[in-house]
């Protein structure tokens, strides 16, 4: 149950009581990092054992729960061992799904009907299993031979890919079901989840659509979809569901048929208006499908492909993995202070994996804190207690992380805030990161991009409070007039020795922050060049 390793471990009173040994002794004897072989106290879900070497971080008391301690050993909090597993198995399936919205995505934009398909269920069958189907919905499920093609096809090809849909819809269907039974919607919507993003709550489109629903920036926020530098509610399963019912819900008022208001959810209602213009006035999507986008023209076929397979999984031998445990015990927590991923997965002994899964709308893996608006942090029911327990230990202890870190945190960035760049001749991802002094990495995340090709005139969306329209080249000529300036000011200037960093440059220099280097000197990344001249002060004209 101990697993040797260096980790951070909260400590309850209950765990240390005044009947092994008084408080004060207890608290010197921990202040000291001495052995403690007096205690051996054991409660339902931990055991302190005699001779474990602790040490306060910071110094607390034991008349009340606000202390952390270090300690050599790392103590595994008792689970029941069935519950764990599946919780374990159910992580690992959802972490690993990240890929299927590529295959979803490239099935639904390049789906052609092939009338010459070998057919794995004769045609009378599926007519009768469509009339079944057509009778209890809503949809226009009518048999037609393009919807069998479909059917054909994603039976011969897509086979894996639906059983893995089948898997995990078990974790999502119920959370879809209640929303759309909330707003009196129909049930079979669920399906367009898979259509849209295969059950993956971070996909993204390559035109910038996001999360479960795939909404676009625009539409997100016409529904209240906060969208800043940390956190996309599109990607908040929860949030962008209740969305996607509004929108659903007010395309329908607008078609008054469901297979209509399904195509203007993809293409956007102005796009069905003209298919039903260009098709002489007709209603139906069949009728209008050959004047739809080629993405749209595949997308109801794909919904109603779907939906017939998950009816008709057992009859096509469609076997997914059965969870016993279909969710997660969670609850929530309004933070109280910025905090990393990374932070709360020392400090209640949740893994990073598990903490993205369950809270999939924060991009960097950072809780921020914003006055206005309140932020939750979702832990696993057994870490809840933990936490709130210890609350004012674990943000006073993340404070002092933050100031000792050298890696500044990405400053709050309002979505309205953003910046379109548009790609010039010349342009390149590296370039342009380092003009507004973001990452290259984020910018392809923002953007959808899967590669590193930009094509001029492309349009790019950046989330960057300083953008610097310079070029590098340009950015060390400003940097070396700078230091010339306060050279003749007779301003300070430091030259980077071996050993240097940032961090240890701002702490020879009181009032003088690593922030305040970076802009004085036009610095982006870490990295510092032995010899260079550094100035320490703001020394623009």
């Amino acid at each position: 149950m101990i697993k040797k390793s260096i980790t951070y471990l909260s400590i309850f009173c209950a765990f240390i009581s005044h009947n092994s040994i008084t408080a004060q002794a207890d608290s010197t004897a921990i202040a000291a990092g001495q052995n403690i072989d007096t205690i051996q106290k054991t409660t339902s879900q931990i055991t302190l054992k005699k001779d474990t070497i602790i040490t306060v971080l910071p110094a607390g008391t034991f008349d009340k729960p606000d202390f952390i301690v270090k300690t050599e050993e790392k103590f595994n909090l008792l689970d029941h061992p069935l519950a764990a597993k599946y919780d374990s198995l159910w992580l690992k399936e959802m972490h690993d799904s990240a890929s299927l919205f590529d295959e979803m995505y490239d099935e639904v934009s390049n789906l052609e009907i092939d009338d010459s398909f070998l057919a794995t269920v004769d045609t009378e069958t599926l007519k009768i299993r469509l009339e079944k189907l057509n009778q209890k919905s809503p949809f226009n499920i009518e048999y037609n031979p393009s919807l069998e093609s479909v059917i054909q096809s994603f039976l011969k090809r897509k086979r894996g890919l639906m059983e893995r849909m089948l898997t995990l819809s078990q974790f999502y269907f119920p959370l879809f079901e209640q929303e759309l039974s909330n707003y009196d919607i129909p049930l079979e919507l669920k399906y367009l989840a898979i259509v849209e993003s295969a059950l993956n709550p971070r996909a993204k489109s390559r035109v910038g659509a996001t999360g479960l629903w795939q909404f676009m920036y625009p539409t997100g926020k016409m529904y209240d979809l906060d969208v800043s530098s940390y956190v996309d509610e599109r990607s908040d399963p929860i949030a962008s569901t209740k969305a996607a019912c509004q929108y659903l819900s007010k395309l329908y008022q607008i078609f008054g048929d469901w297979d209509l208001a399904l195509a203007a959810y993809n293409s956007g209602p102005g796009n069905v208006n003209k298919a039903i213009r260009r098709s002489g006035g007709y209603r139906n999507y069949w009728n209008i499908r050959t004047h739809l986008p080629r993405e749209t023209a595949g997308y109801v076929p794909a919904f109603l492909a779907t939906m017939y397979l998950f009816e008709y999984a057992d009859e096509h031998g469609l076997k997914p993995k059965n969870a016993e445990r279909p969710y997660f015990e969670t609850d929530t927590i309004e933070v109280k202070q910025m905090i990393t991923f990374k932070q709360v997965s020392e400090l209640v002994d949740v893994t990073v994996e598990e903490l993205e899964v369950l809270n999939p709308s924060f991009k960097l893996n950072i809780i921020p804190f914003v006055e206005e608006k309140k932020y939750a942090l979702r832990l696993p029911l057994k870490a809840v207690g933990k936490f709130v327990t210890n609350e004012d230990a674990i943000y006073a202890y993340v404070e002092k992380e933050i100031k000792v870190e050298e890696k500044v945190l990405p400053k709050f960035v309002k979505a309205q805030d953003q910046i379109r760049y548009r790609v010039k001749s010349g342009d390149f991802l590296g370039k342009i990161a380092e003009q507004h002094r973001v990452r290259v990495s984020d910018l392809k995340r923002w953007n959808g991009l899967r590669s590193n090709n930009l094509k001029i005139g492309q349009r790019l969306t950046i989330y960057s409070k300083n953008p610097v329209n310079t070029s590098s080249s340009k950015t060390n000529s400003v940097t070396k007039s700078n230091a010339n300036k306060a050279i003749a000011s007779s301003s300070k200037v430091h030259t980077v020795k071996e050993g240097d960093s940032l961090w240890t440059i701002s702490k020879k220099y009181p009032g003088i922050s690593i922030e305040n280097l970076r802009k004085w000197n036009g610095i982006s990344g870490k990295n510092l060049k032995l010899g260079a001249k550094l100035v320490l002060c703001d020394c623009q004209p």
